[in-house]
């Protein structure tokens, strides 16, 4: 029996390693920073020559437990409670061009095919994390066929789930500023222009199997980024695909959000880029950036 408990720790921890070391070698590929990709060969390290079984440490002691391991971090943490869960690394899916966040989201409950879709599309979201932040600011509601109780019943859903997933509460996490979100977003367009980095075939709404996707990874100042075009459905139905652009931001901790950029369509702010859901406070940004003018 406890041969049998010490090969089952082995292999997973060992699987574990291997897939944050394809996670490093990933980033490597793609030209993400030096650092990034440390960050995952030393967590890969840590959890194969962990003496117990990463499984039954995030049992006792979750996410936070966890990020106390050596070269670890909330971040990867999260990321390895992700893999002991579903099997799967939403980010090394989505580098990968693999991520279907609609067969994600159906494992809510009271969220079906089309709901899930919706959801997609409308919030541009695609991990639980982010669902939930948008359950809790408000933006869940604006999905034809959420109003406010099912919001109520989907947050209450989205907690449990992700109870000892969580490193910190939603309302202390940290996000980049308006202008270095800008600046990232023009950085990207420019290199996407200018044919300068590396690209990925898509699963989704790709049936050529065509390396048509642009990845960059940046930094500003303490951030990371990692940014690409709107794979979206309705980035598709409207054309937008070359516009929407999605900003994924990283802390010292390889902690997770994101934002989506697009270009102004009405309004005072027509024709400008801003991110969607801070409209506000892009046109303060505009407003004191013309001053400085």
């Amino acid at each position: 029996m406890a041969q049998g408990t010490a090969r089952r720790q082995k292999d997973f921890n060992a699987d574990a390693a291997e897939k944050l070391r394809e996670m490093a070698d990933l980033l490597a590929q793609q030209n993400a920073n030096p650092f990034r990709v440390r960050a995952y060969q030393r967590a890969a390290e840590t959890v194969e020559s962990c003496e117990q079984d990463i499984r039954d440490l995030l049992a006792r002691e979750g996410v936070a437990g966890l990020a106390e391991l050596p070269f670890i971090g909330r971040g990867i943490a999260g990321s390895l409670q992700e893999l002991a869960r579903h099997g799967r690394l939403v980010r090394m899916d989505r580098l990968r061009g693999e991520l279907d966040p609609e067969e994600l989201f159906q494992t809510v409950p009271g969220v079906g095919t089309v709901l899930a879709r919706q959801i997609h599309e409308v919030l541009g979201v695609d991990t639980l994390e982010e669902l939930e932040i948008a359950a809790h600011d408000g933006r869940l509601e604006r999905v034809e066929g959420i109003g406010p109780r099912k919001a109520r019943a989907m947050r209450a859903s989205l907690d449990e789930m992700l109870r000892r997933l969580r490193s910190r509460p939603v309302a202390e996490r940290m996000a980049p500023s308006i202008e270095e979100i800008l600046d990232v977003d023009e950085e990207y367009r420019r290199k996407v222009a200018s044919d300068d980095l590396p690209k990925i075939a898509p699963k989704r709404f790709n049936p050529a199997h065509r390396d048509w996707l642009p990845v960059l990874h940046t930094e500003r100042g303490d951030w990371h980024f990692t940014v690409m075009f709107s794979n979206t459905a309705r980035a598709h139905e409207l054309g937008r695909t070359q516009d929407w652009v999605v900003v994924y931001f990283y802390d010292r901790d390889n902690s997770e959000g994101q934002h989506t950029v697009v270009t102004e369509t009405r309004g005072p702010l027509k024709g400008k880029r801003v991110v969607r859901g801070l409209e506000a406070r892009c046109r303060n940004f505009y407003r004191e950036h013309a001053k400085g003018c």
